[in-house]
This record gives C-alpha cells, structure tokens and sequence, in this order.
C-alpha cells in the first residue's frame, strides 16, 4: 500500500508470535490486492477500467467497503470521496511548484469527481462510474480498513493483545504484556519530539493527517497536500489532525475529511457522532479538541 505496517502482537512465545505476525501480514497483502488501483488483477482496476462503459461485479467485501465509503462521504458533504482518484494532478509538493494553477486549471480539475456518481446495486453487487475518466482510489481510507481485518484476524486466532500500526494509523485490543493500557502520545506538530498529551487507546483505534511534511507557500498562506475533492484546492487552516474511534477505517477516513472540512466545520462534525474524539492543531498551531477528550495542554 506504499506505507509501511507495523504489528506488535502478546504472545506465549517469540515463535507463535512470529507466526501470527505473518499470518497478519497475509491478511494486509489480501487487502491490498483488492483495493490496489494499480494492480491490473485487483477489482478496484477493473472497476476503474470499465468507468463510463459498464457496471463491474465485485466481491461482497469490496462492494461493502464502497457502500461505506459513500456513507462516509454523504456524512462529511463530499469532504471524504473515494472519487478523488479522478482529479487532475495540478499541484506539486515537492518544491518545483513556483505559481498557484489558474481558478479555470482548478475547477477544471475535479470535473470528474463526486461520489454521487458511483452507482451501487446491491442485488447484483455491481460498481458503475458513471463518467469515462472517473477513477476511485482508497488511500484515504485502504491503511485503516487493513489494520482493521489484520486486528480481526489475529482476534480470531485468539491472540490476546496488540498493536497495528499502518503508517500512523493504529488499531489496538488488549493490553501489553504487563497488562497496561496501550498508551499513545499526541505530538506537537511543530517539534516531534513535544507530547502534548498521553491518552490511553482501549481496544480502540486512532489516525493522524499533517501538512507538516508536503505543502507550498504562496503569498504567504500555506496550502496542504491534501486536496479538498469538491473545490480542487489544498486545505488550508489546520495543521494537523488526530481521530479517535473504534475502527481504524472510520478514523483514517475522518482525519482527511475534517482536515479538508476546517476546524469549526470539523469539531461540530465529530462532536455529532458517538464515540468519535478529534485533537487538532490549527494554523496558528492552536489545539483544539472535541467535547470527549479530557486533557490540559502543557505549554
């Protein structure tokens, strides 16, 4: 998936342990082959392929995380939309960008994105894009859902306490060998080496997005990597974004959802929703949190 997975499992010994690690390890390149869109085997290609052309039969399992998806972005008025994969590559973070593209180049861009557009039958488990250039792609969204089904296998192998770790996006159960809590700290955007807080995640999950590393500057206003798909501009106003929630995939696709929504569109948004907590940090590297979250910033 271009990230890399880390799995930390409690086991009775270093060899069954090593074991369940690589049965997990199986169960995320599974996923992966599913909802590649650049695997030319994988259902999410030839749903891509066929866009604009004809419905395509998909797995149960695919056609439900796309169901989903849709939910998602329905909730989040289109902030979350697997339909980005459509957009224009106009942006460039990676220092050779040197003007802003034109408004026209912009709205130009998203013509074919919009999540209304990709057409779900359930009788026969079909996904239609509607649009020849429509593509879907689940970056946003494919890391948490792995974690997810790697943590609900390793479960099913009675496996008693651990931590996945999907570049940034973690799902635990359990508790560490000495029987504590699974702790995670929430770092300062301007220094990683500055913990805001320490908060406990009990067979819970959590997901982080920054525009700490990829953004461009002009005219002195910052513009993230993350790419708001209704507009076809960067997000601007946060710097950085952590989801609580049960599910690593409900977390993965709400820090790139609220990150595009902004920080009062944001925290009224998950303030709404039960057992979904958000820490952000704004522009100005102000923390913000929900209603949930009981912590006192230490300046």
């Amino acid at each position: 998936m271009g990230s890399r997975f880390s799995i930390t499992v409690v086991s009775t010994s270093e060899e069954l342990g090593n074991i369940n690690i690589q049965e997990a390890i199986a169960e995320i390149t599974r996923i992966e082959k599913m909802i590649s869109s650049w695997d030319e085997e994988s259902e999410t290609f030839a749903i891509n392929k066929n866009a604009g052309i004809k419905p395509v039969k998909v797995s149960l399992e695919l056609f439900k995380l796309i169901e989903r998806c849709k939910q998602i972005s329905e909730l989040t008025d289109g902030a979350f939309d697997i339909s980005y994969a459509s957009m224009d590559k106009i942006w460039k973070f990676d220092g050779t960008m040197t003007d802003m593209p034109s408004p026209e180049k912009i709205k130009n861009s998203v013509r074919h994105v919009g999540y209304q557009k990709i057409i779900l039958n359930r009788e026969n488990n079909t996904v239609f894009l509607e649009e020849k250039g429509m593509k879907i792609s689940f970056g946003a969204i494919g890391k948490g859902y792995a974690a997810d089904k790697a943590k609900e296998f390793l479960v099913s192998r009675q496996v008693v306490g651990g931590i996945i770790d999907a570049a940034g996006d973690l799902t635990t159960w359990g508790t560490d060998v000495s029987g504590k809590k699974w702790i995670i700290g929430v770092v300062n955007p301007l220094s990683k080496n500055k913990i805001v807080s320490w908060l406990p995640v009990i067979e819970s999950s959590v997901a982080t997005s920054g525009n700490y590393e990829k953004f461009v500057n002009f005219k002195g206003k910052r513009y993230s990597h993350i790419i708001d798909p209704r507009s076809g501009y960067p997000s601007t106003g946060i710097r950085q974004v952590s989801i609580f929630a049960k599910t690593a995939e409900l977390c993965d696709a709400l820090a790139t959802a609220v990150f595009i929504m902004g920080k009062d569109a944001g925290l009224f948004l998950i303030n709404q929703l039960d057992g979904v907590e958000v820490i952000l940090f704004d522009s100005l590297n102000k923390v913000h949190k929900s209603d949930g979250i009981l912590f006192e910033r230490d300046d």
